[in-house]
């Protein structure tokens, strides 16, 4: 009686025709071993060749800090020299009160009575 219900419920031939499906889209049983291994060492092989690409990236970028750092001081001392020069004096010279200017216009105060 079992086997009865069995083919006659749509559920039961639709798993069925699914197992049926999955089944043929397998692989062959004796390729899939050496495809799965082939497989694990190219990913292998990636995963190494990207650790040594990235550390290699790291050590150059390590090696480039100094010449960076010396080329962002000689610019901020050009930057601070072209300011100094800008607001009346040179950056080698103090500045005292009196010799500076106002940049926009000249301005007075004036008494408000």
């Amino acid at each position: 009686m079992t086997q009865h219900r069995r083919t006659d419920n749509a559920a039961w031939h639709a798993a069925e025709r699914w197992r049926e499906r999955v089944n043929q889209t397998r692989p062959n049983r004796g390729s899939g071993g050496l495809r799965l291994v082939l497989t694990w060492l190219l990913f292998g092989a990636v995963l190494i060749i990207g650790t040594v690409l990235g550390l290699f990236f790291l050590v150059v970028g390590w090696a480039m800090l100094p010449f960076l750092r010396h080329r962002m001081k000689k610019h901020a001392e050009q930057v601070r020299a072209s300011q100094a020069t800008y607001a009346g004096g040179s950056a080698d010279t103090p500045h005292s009160a009196g010799d500076q200017r106002v940049l926009d216009g000249e301005y007075e105060v004036r008494n408000e009575r």
